[in-house]
């Protein structure tokens, strides 16, 4: 599997590689946001490893970059840890958000989680409701000739449910598949999002249909409303 790790932080870098390599990876790597777009376009890697803090861009503009034409997954490493900080990486299209310093162990394990779930599923179902359409192949919305416009996080939360259509999933799944391991006690996120989602989705999304909430326990997606 190919790598790109893209860090101004020449000893971060010098690790990353000799780690990735002991344990099987091809390593490709940047210095600044412009080099990170050109390698990627010009070898297109199986997961980027992204620090925010680059001398010529945000990490945010690379992720904006990058989401324009791959879903190759996005995991930013970045020693900043203010919850603002995660959800406007995980809303740019970041796929996970891991905070310096970290285990090489944990992230190998983000590595495979993001892995997972960018997988393509041939003939992925389609899962239609009353009023809104879900097609998880093609990872989009429509109601009625009208596609409706998600954040990447809200797909992501439309999807696991939507895959799990009709049964409980819990707020601490949820929580562990969009945002990561370091979340789970963190509903207050689900509270916003799935709020977003409603406003979006539900013809009354003051009495949801669809989007159904498990006090204490989870959500609930119901294709039948």
């Amino acid at each position: 599997m190919r790598t790109l790790v893209v860090d101004d932080d020449a000893q971060i870098i010098r690790a990353m590689r000799i780690n990735l390599r002991a344990r099987g990876y091809d390593v490709d790597t940047a210095t600044d946001g412009a080099s990170a777009l050109q390698a990627a376009a010009k070898q297109p890697p199986d997961v980027v490893l992204l620090d925010l803090g680059l001398p010529d861009m945000e990490g945010g503009e690379v992720i904006e970059g990058l989401r324009g034409w791959t879903s190759v997954p996005i995991i930013v490493l970045s020693a900043r840890h203010s919850s603002s900080e995660k959800v406007r990486s995980l809303d740019a299209g970041a796929d996970d958000y891991v905070t310096k310093p970290f285990g090489m162990d944990e992230l190998l394990a983000r590595i495979r989680a993001a892995q997972r779930r960018s997988v393509h599923v041939e003939e992925a179902p389609v899962v239609a409701t009353a009023a809104f359409t879900v097609d998880l192949g093609a990872k989009r919305v429509t109601r009625g000739d009208s596609e409706v416009r998600l954040t990447p996080t809200e797909w992501h939360i439309l999807e696991v449910l939507a895959r799990n259509a009709g049964r409980l999933v819990s707020q601490r799944r949820l929580l562990h598949d969009v945002w990561g391991p370091n979340y789970q006690s963190e509903t207050n996120y689900l509270r916003v999002y799935m709020a977003q989602l409603r406003r979006k989705l539900e013809p009354d999304p003051a009495h949801p249909r669809y989007l159904i909430t498990e006090a204490g326990m989870g959500y609930r997606f119901e294709k039948d409303g």
